[in-house]
């Protein structure tokens, strides 16, 4: 039985997809360079692969799927869609493949993985050739692939990417270089992540100077934005402000995005300060899902509920699709972080979400005693 979700869209009518297609192309993240300038906010909805990731139990294909076709219609239209990484180190990421190719997909969304070496590269090569084998033309003008966009990550500290990757920043880097060039030359977009940016859980401090050069190496691979990751979570507005002053002397800040967590209740107190130095950008989970399997104690992700609530009313305004109106509907999000909790058996962290879905509650009893008052 098709979810909710999926009914709706695929009620879209082809007139309308022409339309959302054509306005992707105004509105592409990552390649204006008066991003940056703007208030427009950019969100990267990172909670199917980078928040489900570090759950101890398996997710089911069809809980991920309805996880991401709900959050299309919410209106995000940046979603991290699943991993090919190795089910053996990541076994959450299981089923990346059949995630990607059995969810419905908008034409204004792109649905990013993550390809850890070439290896995961050739997976998603080997489904998009059976894609473009098996669709018509005019499957091609209405259904997007199965993805446009693949992310590739090192980190700033050895300590790290020898405990993530087995390897060294060097030869991190080095096996990295020929995957993002694969992907560029088949026409993919390719993002870049750089974890550990303030703090490493097994080398502390981390050198500023070490994230401007990993960042620009990145860079200077093909990656249209690098996203530079608080991976503890133990960052603060002035590390972060220091941090992102080091690493745009090499790299332009229009290529610049956040990724918060919030190990230490920091996480939209840095957001804020990314966007005051010109980030455009900030990757986020709903309901707070996430941490990593390899930075013992820290936390999930900064919740999407929660930046969107702290930037209501400010000078940003939030950029997202037609069925978020325009932008990402914050009512929506919070039904789906309590949706997605609840399956994986716990709560929101999402600190807006409970309360919004706190006062919801409230005014629905409210409602009901009115209507037995008046009944009497």
């Amino acid at each position: 039985m098709l979810s909710q979700s999926t009914r709706l869209l695929r009620g879209a009518s082809a007139s309308r997809v022409y339309a959302l297609r054509a306005s992707t192309r105004t509105q592409s993240r990552g390649y204006a360079k008066e991003a940056s300038t703007s208030n427009l906010v950019n969100i990267v909805e990172v909670g199917p692969r980078d928040g489900l990731q570090n759950e101890k139990g398996i997710i089911p294909v069809d809980v991920k799927v309805e996880l991401i076709e709900r959050l299309a219609l919410a209106g995000c239209q940046n979603i991290e869609a699943g991993s090919f990484v190795s089910p053996k180190w990541v076994p959450q990421m299981a089923g990346t493949a059949e995630v990607i190719t059995r969810m419905t997909r908008l034409p204004d969304v792109h649905y990013a993985v993550l390809v850890p070496n070439q290896k995961g590269l050739d997976n998603l090569n080997t489904l998009l050739s059976a894609y473009n084998a098996s669709s018509s033309t005019s499957d091609a003008e209405t259904i997007p692939p199965p993805s446009d966009e693949i992310s590739i990550f090192t980190a700033a500290t050895d300590a790290f990417t020898k405990a993530n990757l087995n390897t060294s920043i060097t030869e991190s880097l080095a096996k990295l270089r020929p995957v993002a060039r694969a992907a560029l030359d088949r026409g993919l977009r390719v993002r870049g992540y750089v974890s550990v940016v303030v703090a490493c859980p097994y080398s502390g401090q981390v050198d500023y100077k070490k994230v401007r050069e990993v960042a620009k190496e990145l860079s200077e691979m093909g990656c249209y934005e690098v996203s530079l990751g608080d991976t503890v979570g133990q960052g603060t507005p002035t590390q972060v402000a220091e941090m992102l002053e080091e690493v745009k002397k090499s790299v332009p800040v229009e290529m610049l995005a956040g990724h918060f967590h919030d190990t230490f209740g920091t996480a939209i107190a840095n957001v804020f300060t990314a966007l005051e130095h010109g980030v455009r950008t900030i990757d986020s989970s709903v309901g707070g899902l996430g941490g990593c399997p390899y930075s013992p104690g820290a936390t999930g992700n900064v919740a999407t509920e929660d930046v969107l609530y702290a930037l209501r009313g400010s000078k940003y305004h939030v950029a997202g699709s037609e069925y978020g109106q325009g932008t990402i509907d914050l009512d929506k999000m919070t039904e789906i972080g309590w949706w997605i909790s609840e399956r994986l058996g716990r709560e929101s962290v999402s600190r807006a979400g409970k309360a919004l879905r706190a006062r919801k509650i409230r005014e629905a009893e409210m409602d009901k005693d009115g209507e037995i008052r008046a009944k009497l």
